[in-house]
C-alpha cells in the first residue's frame, strides 16, 4: 500500500485504505492509520477553533456580535 493513503470512512465509521470507499464519503488522506483514526477529533478541534475565532463573528445590523442561539430557538419555532 502506498504511503499516505489512509482515510476515515464516513459511511462505515472506520479507517480504510485508498482502495475502499469513494472520496465523497471519507476524510483524508492521512499518512498513517493512527492519524486517520483521529480524523473526527481533528474535525471537532478545527470546528471549535473556527467557532471561537474573532475573525468569523457574525455581526448584526448595529455592528454588534449576534447572540449565540440557545436551546429552543430556531427559525421554525422549536
Amino acid at each position: 500500500m502506498a504511503h499516505g493513503q489512509w482515510y476515515w470512512c464516513l459511511t462505515h465509521h472506520m479507517v480504510e485504505p485508498y482502495e475502499a470507499c469513494r472520496n465523497e464519503n471519507r476524510l483524508g488522506p492521512y499518512d498513517t492509520e493512527a492519524e486517520a483514526a483521529q480524523a473526527l477529533a481533528k474535525v471537532a478541534e478545527r470546528n471549535d477553533a473556527y467557532d471561537h475565532d474573532p475573525r468569523y463573528v457574525d455581526l448584526d445590523d448595529t455592528g454588534e456580535p449576534e447572540p449565540e442561539p440557545h436551546d429552543g430557538w430556531g427559525p421554525f419555532g422549536g
